[in-house]
């Protein structure tokens, strides 16, 4: 006697296995084609929603990401969608620090010698170390499933953004608040 055939189970059409592994990426790739993030942010402009912008500190571009960075990168999601379906118009735009020493450590790691090479060139180096690390934090950040303006982040070596600091930095220096002490 098979015991499986004394049970009455509803039918349904719905996997018992997960498959998370093969399911989750096609979410991801809907939600990319159906331009999802957009969608969110224009049916609160038409309703003309209040704002919520959360300001996020960003990671380096130095390696991938770990369980911090998860963490991190999910509670903040899981407020700004929250703050969406209270209601508010919630950008988010990602971005990476890809300066400074995280970078120039990561790159030295690999066996670059910086000291062997004119400045420009390890600089070049770190730049295009930064893009790439950049690229696969995006692309893991999006398979943990958070949205935002992942066509426009803001990178910390772009040139909009340096121009932008050097003219706050300027603005300050003429108002006297730099200054050596």
């Amino acid at each position: 006697m098979n015991y499986k055939d004394t049970l009455l189970l509803p039918t349904t059409e719905f996997e018992m296995r997960g498959n998370l592994n093969k399911k989750e990426p096609l979410i991801q790739a809907k939600w990319d084609e159906i331009e999802l993030y957009e969608k969110m942010l224009k049916v609160r402009e038409e309703e003309g929603a209040e704002q919520f912008v959360l300001h996020d500190g960003p990671p380096y571009a130095n390696g991938n990401i770990h369980i911090g960075h998860a963490l991190n990168s999910i509670q903040k999601d899981f407020l700004v969608r929250t703050k969406f379906m209270a209601g508010f118009k919630t950008p988010y735009r990602p971005g990476w620090d890809t300066h400074g020493l995280p970078i120039e450590t990561a790159i030295q790691k690999l066996g670059v010698d910086r000291k062997s090479m004119p400045l420009y060139e390890f600089r070049e180096l770190c730049e295009k170390y930064a893009r790439e690390q950049v690229e696969i934090q995006k692309r893991d950040f999006k398979s943990l499933g958070k949205i935002g303006d992942y066509k426009n982040p803001y990178l910390t070596l772009s040139k909009d953004y340096v121009a932008t600091q050097i003219r706050v930095f300027a603005a300050m220096a003429l108002k006297g608040m730099i200054f050596k002490g």
